[in-house]
C-alpha cells in the first residue's frame, strides 16, 4: 500500500500524470536509450519502439497501477501478464533501477514536479517494480538452443516450425504459452519475438510464424531445417485451466496458434467439457490450421466450430461471412473464455461476451498489452 502522504499527493497529480503520461513514456524511452542504446539493439522490440505501442502500453500500465493502489488493490493479471514476458525477454532485477532513474527523470522534465510530488510516485514505481520482480523470481529462466528439424508452410503467410533441443529434454510447457526466439540480424542486432506454441510432442516444440516485421520474415527465409535458434523457457500466463465447465476458445488470423493448442490439449485428454471454437480470418486460404480445426472439433465429445470469414471464397453462409459476430453463437452458461487476435477483435469479442453474461475471460495479445493497460 502506499504511504498516506505518498497516496494524497498521487491522488491529486494522477489526472495530470495521467493526462502527460503517453509524452513521459516517450520521453523516457528517448532517455534510456540515448544512455543505453545497446537495450533497442538485443532487448526491446524496435517495430513496437517505431509504432509507439510500447511506451503506450508503458504509460497505461503505469496508470493503472497507481489507480489500483488507491482503490487499494492490484491489477494482477496485467502484472503476471508483464512478469511473464519480462522473464521471456531476460529482464532483470537490476534493471529496474536503470528504468527508475530514466522513467523519474521523465516525469519531471515533462511536469516540473516538486521533490514530494516525485518521492511519491517513485513509491508508485518501486512498489509496482517490487510485485514483478517477486513474481519473476519464480518463473523459469533462461534460453536453450534448439534445431529444426521441420517446417510445414500452413498458408502462403504462415509457417510452423518444429525444434527439438540441441542438448537436454523439453522443457514443461501448458497450452496457450509462447516461447521467446532470440535471433541475430544482419545489422548485428538481436532481437527478441513472442511465438506461441502451436504444438509439441515428447521431445519436440512448435510454433508457427507469420510473414510480419523484420523478425518473423528472416525466420520464413533463413531458419531452413537443420538451422539453430536460441529460445526462451516456455512462458506466458493465459493457459487452459483444469476443470470440467464449458470453455469457449475464440481467434482471429494467427491469433489460432494458442487456441489450436488448447483445443489439441483438450482432444488428447478425450475432454467432456462443451467447447465452442469460434475464428475468424480474410478467407479460406488464409486460415492458418483450417484441417486441423476441424479434426480435433470432431474427436471431441461435445465441441462445436464456427467459423467466420471476411471475404469467403466460392459459397459460404451468410451469417458466418464478415467480421467474428458471437450473437448467433449459441455460449453455455459458465463459460470460461480464451481469446487471442488483434487488438479490435479483442475488444469487440470481449464486449460481445459481456453482453452475453460471461465474465471469466482470458486473452492473449500479440505484441504490448495495450488491452489492459487502457
Amino acid at each position: 500500500m502506499l504511504s498516506p502522504k505518498s497516496a494524497e499527493l498521487v491522488e491529486a497529480t494522477l489526472p495530470a500524470v495521467g493526462a502527460a503520461i503517453g509524452e513521459i513514456s516517450r520521453l523516457f524511452y528517448d532517455r534510456l536509450f540515448a544512455e543505453h542504446p545497446i537495450l533497442l539493439r538485443i532487448m526491446f522490440n524496435r517495430g513496437n519502439q517505431a509504432n509507439g505501442t510500447q511506451a503506450q502500453a508503458l504509460a497505461g500500465s503505469i496508470a493503472v497501477f497507481a489507480t489500483g493502489l488507491l482503490a487499494g488493490q492490484q491489477p494482477e493479471a496485467m502484472l503476471r501478464r508483464i512478469a511473464h514476458k519480462h522473464v521471456s525477454i531476460g529482464v532483470t532485477s537490476g534493471q529496474y533501477a536503470v528504468v527508475h532513474e530514466h522513467l523519474l527523470g521523465a516525469v519531471a522534465e515533462v511536469l516540473d514536479v516538486t521533490p514530494d510530488i516525485a518521492a511519491a510516485w517513485s513509491e508508485v514505481y518501486w512498489l509496482m517494480a517490487d510485485t514483478l520482480i517477486s513474481l519473476e523470481r519464480f518463473l523459469p529462466r533462461g534460453q536453450q538452443e534448439y534445431r529444426v528439424i521441420a517446417r510445414f508452410q500452413e498458408t502462403d503467410e504462415v509457417a510452423t516450425f518444429v525444434v527439438r533441443p540441441v542438448s537436454g529434454p523439453v522443457p514443461p510447457s501448458k497450452p496457450g504459452q509462447y516461447v521467446s526466439v532470440h535471433l541475430p540480424l544482419p545489422d548485428g542486432a538481436r532481437q527478441i519475438r513472442q511465438y506461441s506454441l502451436s504444438g509439441r510432442t515428447d521431445d519436440a516444440l512448435q510454433f508457427s510464424v507469420k510473414r510480419d516485421g523484420e523478425v518473423s520474415n528472416r525466420l520464413h527465409d533463413f531458419a531452413p531445417v537443420g538451422s539453430t535458434l536460441k529460445l526462451s523457457q516456455p512462458c506466458g500466463d493465459v493457459t487452459l485451466e483444469p476443470g470440467d465447465g464449458p470453455v469457449l476458445l475464440a481467434s482471429a488470423g494467427i491469433g489460432c496458434t494458442p487456441m489450436i493448442s488448447m483445443l489439441a490439449e483438450l482432444a488428447a485428454t478425450d475432454s467432456p467439457r462443451q467447447v465452442v471454437a469460434v475464428h475468424g480470418d480474410r478467407d479460406q486460404l488464409s486460415h492458418p490450421f483450417r484441417a486441423e480445426l476441424a479434426q480435433l472439433v470432431a474427436k471431441l465429445k461435445d465441441a462445436r466450430a464456427h467459423v467466420f470469414y471476411e471475404r469467403p471464397i466460392g459459397e459460404w453462409p451468410a451469417e458466418r461471412t464478415g467480421l467474428v459476430d458471437l450473437g448467433g453463437v449459441e455460449i453455455p452458461a459458465n463459460t470460461t473464455a480464451y481469446l487471442c487476435g488483434p487488438v479490435p477483435f479483442l475488444r469487440a469479442v470481449r464486449a460481445q461476451l459481456l453482453a452475453a453474461g460471461v465474465t471469466d475471460i482470458h486473452y492473449e495479445v500479440f505484441g504490448p498489452d495495450v488491452v489492459s493497460a487502457g
